[in-house]
């Protein structure tokens, strides 16, 4: 043994020495990142911590506590790594009112409730379905506890105490606003003065300065003011740690300590979600971060959020909850992994117990004028914006006042009956006109299409003259089977009449034939079948006038903000031109996500060798160095024309624009034909043919071509850039996209369900 004991370190030198060199640095930058991230972190918790607890009328170390469990305990455990969590202004009033209720100790015990119930929420795997809440609800009842809590701390901020209930609270402002507390308002403004001038500060002393957080400064500087003043008024009380209460027993009737845990597990959960979902867009947004950091599991999350809750009602602290300015802060501060949750969370408890003197200091007023601050935002105009797009105010507003006038269980059971109701009457509504443009007569449904819509379906079709020829454009998402019985019925008979009958729908503004059908006449092929095609003109013109009714209203704003901001696509997606691939429709992409370049067979002509057409190169190129692209993806397809063409094409004969355009694909049928290289194939069947064979080595040999451009090649070496490949066959309906087996390029069937692979 002795004389292999010195052999051993030998042998794992060569693997280890390249390594060497990288990981250090690479360790300390990522502690620096999340070092500096969690100090901007802490530096907005701490007074939004005691704010909270005050808002709450809970003892003031409970906010402390929350924040230190929700950083430590949340952060470690939840399965989004940059959300911080603490206590959270949309569980201000539901935790007030279970103090008013109960006592401290037992909403602590209740707190402890409602983190097993997320811990059994999570381990069922029900995270995905709490998010299907519609979000006009949501964002209803945070705009309701946004109220609820401006309308209360104003009452401190003007020097006075609030009372339990909304309607109590604006019933007394009147008497408040006669009773004045000069020292308590004039600190409360200075606060809310400089929260919002802090922001604006202009020039570059200004971008230097606001990396303070705002709320510290305005709560730092109305503290500083108050005691070089010496203004007499109510400052923070932090009592000994000694005497601090620890949870207990709920006492009362069990229906309403049953509700009251619903009640904290629901506005808990949801709220955690969400914010999961919005620090994921955050990531994304951030070039590089998203492979490092990787998407939430928000099932862990729950499990998380669960612990957290469990810890702090048990140490005596407010429900936790993901809190999303926080969240957004160590994002944009740089975070990389969730040891800057956590150790925002250790200075939370080094803060607790070193600093309360300083923080004895702080006028309540300050704290009331910060959260006021906070609960006016959480009534975002932004969101109040979309639902009204959306035709969901009168959820919005239902969930709202339900929240203000009842409480946050009632409101948002409130808003979600109104949803149900809006839901079934727009399911319900069907709208069915007639009207003849130059001899065609158009018959428009809008709405879902049910039995019930049935008789007047029929009345409108059976008005339509005999022999005349009929479009029916449906324009809803839904058609149920009495219905499509209706309308195949009508057609037959219309076209056994001597009509023709043409069946339209409209999904996500992509307009679709269903069916068209009429008698043999003089245009037929000459194989029999008919030439069904819609004149042209005729057709562009009836497609642009429906896009200017129906989608034109819905993307209005969005495009609005396009033209404004300038184009920022995610990714280049090169595909081929034709008219089967509708690419918007296979990536589920909207306005300004995707760069598209579309040509004849999906072509990446080589550096040097296009012809004089060099416009594929020159979008390759705006694309990257430009427009910073993070990805492009070669995308073919099955029955594709061009590749049909290659194979059948023959040396010599006249050199027209198509076939030399279509020599730019001869290195892709020498790819399949080379017997030394691994054959491109689809995962877990054969190709079915060679114009198959030839459409998957064709993306292949793309790539292989984009890398060969300068710029491509730079973005990938700078680690800024993805290269993806994609099949899609039209006859399934199916994408695939192309990984690695064995070192074979296979090309992967996609699942509605999961999410992209990595690069090619």
């Amino acid at each position: 043994m002795s004389a292999c004991a010195p052999a051993q370190p030998q042998t794992p030198a060569p693997t280890k020495r390249p390594h060497q060199p990288h990981s250090p640095p690479r360790r300390f930058r990522v502690a620096g990142a999340d070092l500096s991230a969690s100090i901007a972190v802490f530096l907005i918790a701490l007074p939004l911590s005691l704010g909270i607890a005050l808002a709450t009328g809970a003892p003031l170390q409970a906010g402390l506590v929350a924040a230190a469990v929700g950083g430590i305990v949340a952060g470690g455990l939840g399965g989004c790594p940059l959300q911080v969590s603490g206590p959270a202004a949309g569980l201000t009033v539901v935790t007030a009112d279970l103090i008013d209720r109960y006592g401290w100790r037992a909403t602590c015990g209740i707190t402890v409730l409602a983190g097993l119930a997320q811990l059994g929420l999570g381990c069922l795997r029900v995270a995905r379905s709490a998010l299907a809440v519609s979000p006009a609800v949501v964002h209803g009842m945070l705009a309701g506890i946004g109220i609820t809590i401006a309308v209360a701390q104003l009452h401190i901020v003007l020097g006075g105490n609030p009372h339990s209930s909304v309607l109590d609270n604006l019933r007394a402002l009147p008497e408040q606003l006669a009773r004045l507390h000069p020292a308590a308002v004039s600190m409360s403004a200075l606060t809310l003065t400089l929260l919002l001038a802090w922001p604006r500060l202009p020039g570059r002393p200004g971008r230097f300065l606001r990396r303070i957080p705002a709320a510290l400064v305005a709560v730092a500087g109305a503290t500083a003011t108050a005691s070089l003043t010496g203004l007499t008024l109510p400052r923070v009380d932090l009592p000994s740690w000694r005497s601090h209460a620890l949870a207990g027993l709920p006492e009362g009737p069990v229906l309403g300590i049953a509700a009251a845990v619903l009640t904290t597990t629901l506005v808990c959960s949801v709220q955690s979600l969400l914010g999961a979902v919005a620090v994921d867009k955050l990531v994304a947004a951030r070039p590089g971060a998203q492979a490092r950091v990787g998407r939430s599991d928000l099932d862990r999350e729950l499990l998380g959020q669960g612990a957290a809750n469990i810890v702090s009602g048990a140490l005596g602290g407010l429900p936790v909850a993901g809190v999303a300015v926080r969240s957004s802060a160590n994002v944009r501060s740089g975070a990389v992994s969730r040891n800057s949750t956590m150790l925002h969370g250790v200075l939370v408890v080094v803060a607790a117990l070193l600093m309360v003197p300083i923080l004895d200091l702080i006028p309540l007023a300050s704290l009331a004028a910060l959260v006021m601050a906070v609960g006016i935002q959480m009534v975002s105009l932004h969101h109040i914006r979309t639902v009204t797009r959306h035709r969901e105010v009168l959820v919005y507003a239902a969930t709202t006042l339900g929240v203000v006038a009842l409480g946050v269980l009632e409101g948002v059971l409130s808003g979600v009956a109104v949803a149900v109701a809006v839901a079934l009457h727009r399911l319900a509504r069907t709208r069915i006109t007639h009207e003849e443009k130059g001899g065609v007569h158009y018959v428009q449904v809008r709405g879902q299409l049910t039995f019930l819509a049935v008789p007047r379906l029929s009345r409108a079709l059976h008005l339509l003259p005999q022999g005349a020829h009929a479009v029916v454009e449906l324009h809803g998402s839904f058609m149920d089977h009495a219905a499509y019985e209706s309308l195949q019925d009508w057609q037959h008979a219309h076209t056994a009449q001597g009509g023709s009958a043409e069946l339209t729908g409209r999904r996500g503004g992509v307009r679709t034939t269903t069916s068209r059908s009429r008698r043999p006449g003089p245009d037929d092929r000459p194989d029999g079948r008919p030439d069904d095609r819609p004149d042209g003109r005729h057709d562009l013109v009836r497609g642009i006038s429906a896009f200017q009714r129906d989608t034109a209203p819905l993307v209005r704003d969005e495009l609005a903000r396009l033209a404004r901001e300038g184009q920022r696509p995610s990714q280049l997606f090169l595909t081929c031109a034709d008219s089967r691939l509708v690419t918007s429709m296979i990536t589920s992409s909207g306005p300004g996500d995707l760069f598209v370049v579309r040509n004849v067979g999906n072509l990446v002509p080589l550096p040097g060798e296009e012809s004089g057409d060099e416009s594929v190169a020159a979008a390759i190129e705006y694309a990257v160095d430009v427009l910073k692209v993070r990805s492009i993806t070669v995308c073919g397809h099955s029955g594709c024309g061009a590749m049909q063409a290659l194979l059948n094409s023959e040396s010599g004969g006249a050199g027209t624009p198509l076939k030399r355009w279509l020599g730019h694909g001869l290195p892709s049928l020498q790819r399949m034909t080379d017997s030394t290289r691994p054959g491109a194939r689809l995962a877990g069947r054969p190709s079915a043919d060679a114009v198959e064979r030839l459409c998957l080595a064709n993306v292949v040999q793309q790539l292989d071509h984009l890398r060969a451009h300068e710029s491509v090649a730079r973005a990938l070496r700078e680690g800024v850039l993805e290269l993806h490949g994609m099949y899609f066959h039209v006859g399934e309906a199916q994408a695939y996209l192309l990984g690695r087996a064995d070192g074979d390029p296979v090309f992967e069937h996609v699942p509605g369900t999961e999410e992209l692979a990595g690069p090619a």
